[in-house]
C-alpha cells in the first residue's frame, strides 16, 4: 500500500512561559493545541520556539512540551537549534523538526557557506570609520529525514529575517521612533541584506544536495518574511526564467501553495490585506508525489491591530500550512 505523508510548517510566534505573560501559555496552548492536531501532521517544522530555564538544567524547550503533550507529537523524534559551545537550545526563536520518522542527521548552518559581508553604515551617528560584519540573525536547520520508502528527505527549516529594520546606531530615539528618514530606509536596506543573504546560503546548500544526488528529495519550508514574487524566494526557487538556463530546470525548487486559490493564498493577515509570507518550497523529485496543500488562517488576526494596540492574541500570526504527499511503496 502506498504511503501518504503530510508535512507542516508553522510559526507559533514568540511561543514561550514568562511569569505575567499576557496572554498566559494555558490560555495559548487552549487556542493553539486544536490547530496542531488538525494538520496531522507527520513532520512539523516550528519557527519562534522559545526555551525556558529550569534550576540546575540546560534550557529546554519546556513550553513546547506542554503544548504537544497528549498528541500524536509527543512521541515523534524531535531536533532542534542550539546554541554553539553549551549545546542548549536558544533563549529566543528556536528552528525545531518534529518527525515520525527517524531523523537520520541534523545540523544549522550560519555562515557554513557564505562568508559574512562587512559593510558600513552611512548614516550611523557618530560616523563610522570601518566596515563591520553583517551576520545573519538565525542558522538554517537541517534535518535528514528517512521516509517509509527507505529514501531519504532532505528538509531544511528556516526564519529568515523580518522586515524590521535593523538598527543604526545614533538614530533612534527609542525602540519604535527613528531620528531621520535615511536611518530608517538604511535600517531596511541592512535587514534586506540579512535575508537575502541567509536565501543565498539556503540555495547554494540546496545546490551541494543536488550535486550528490541530482534526483534529491528536498523540502525547504518556514517563515520567509516575502512573498512569493520577493528576492528571498526568488533566490531559492532558482527559477529558469531567472537564470534562463533550461539546463539548470531540475534544480528549480516550487512552491506548494501555488495549487492553493488565490483568494485563500495567504498566512499572514496586515493591515486588511492577506500577505503569504510562509512557503513550502519542494524539488522535482519529489513533486510527483504531492497531492495538495492546505493554508489553515481561518483563525488569523490582523497583526497590524494587535501591533497597534499591544494586545497579543493566543492564537500566532501565522497561519499553520501543511502539504500532502504520497510515496510509493517501498
Amino acid at each position: 500500500m502506498s504511503t501518504t505523508l503530510r508535512i507542516a510548517t508553522f510559526n507559533l510566534e514568540n511561543f514561550d512561559d514568562k511569569a505575567n505573560q499576557v496572554p498566559s501559555l494555558a490560555t495559548r496552548i487552549a487556542a493553539m493545541k486544536p490547530q496542531l492536531i488538525r494538520l496531522r501532521a507527520d513532520i512539523l517544522c516550528l519557527q519562534e520556539v522559545n526555551g525556558q530555564e529550569q534550576q540546575g538544567q540546560p534550557r529546554q524547550l519546556l513550553a513546547l512540551n506542554q503544548l504537544i503533550a497528549g498528541t500524536d507529537y509527543q512521541a515523534f523524534n524531535i531536533e532542534s537549534t542550539r546554541t554553539v559551545g553549551d549545546n542548549q537550545v536558544y533563549d529566543e526563536r528556536n528552528l525545531v523538526v518534529l518527525s515520525r520518522f527517524p531523523i537520520a542527521e541534523h545540523k544549522q548552518i550560519k555562515h557554513d557557506i557564505i562568508s559574512k559581508p562587512a559593510y558600513k553604515k552611512v548614516t550611523a551617528n557618530p560616523p563610522e570609520n570601518n566596515a563591520d560584519d553583517v551576520t545573519w540573525e538565525r542558522p538554517l536547520f537541517y534535518t535528514r529525514i528517512t521516509l517509509p520508502d527507505n529514501v531519504d528527505l532532505h528538509l531544511i527549516n528556516l526564519h529568515l529575517k523580518s522586515k524590521i529594520p535593523s538598527n543604526i546606531p545614533g538614530q533612534k530615539i527609542d525602540n519604535y521612533t527613528w531620528k531621520t528618514v535615511p536611518g530608517w530606509a538604511e535600517g531596511y536596506f541592512l535587514s534586506s541584506m540579512k535575508r537575502v543573504g541567509q536565501a543565498l546560503e539556503t540555495r547554494s546548500f540546496i545546490d551541494q544536495l543536488f550535486d550528490q544526488n541530482p534526483d534529491a528529495r528536498i523540502v525547504v519550508c518556514g517563515d520567509f518574511n516575502s512573498d512569493c514574487d520577493a528576492v528571498p524566494v526568488e533566490t531559492i526557487k532558482g527559477a529558469v526564467e531567472e537564470t534562463g538556463n533550461g539546463n539548470l530546470s531540475s534544480r528549480v525548487m516550487l512552491p506548494c501553495e501555488q495549487t492553493v486559490p488565490e483568494p485563500s493564498r495567504f498566512s499572514l493577515y496586515h493591515r486588511g490585506r492577506g500577505e503569504m509570507i510562509d512557503h513550502l518550497l519542494v524539488s522535482q523529485s519529489f513533486l510527483s508525489y504531492y497531492r495538495g496543500t492546505e493554508i489553515h488562517n481561518e483563525m488569523l488576526h490582523d497583526e497590524s491591530i494587535a501591533f497597534a494596540t499591544d494586545k497579543k492574541f493566543p492564537e500566532s500570526d501565522h497561519a499553520p500550512i501543511v502539504a500532502e504527499f504520497v510515496l510509493p511503496n517501498p
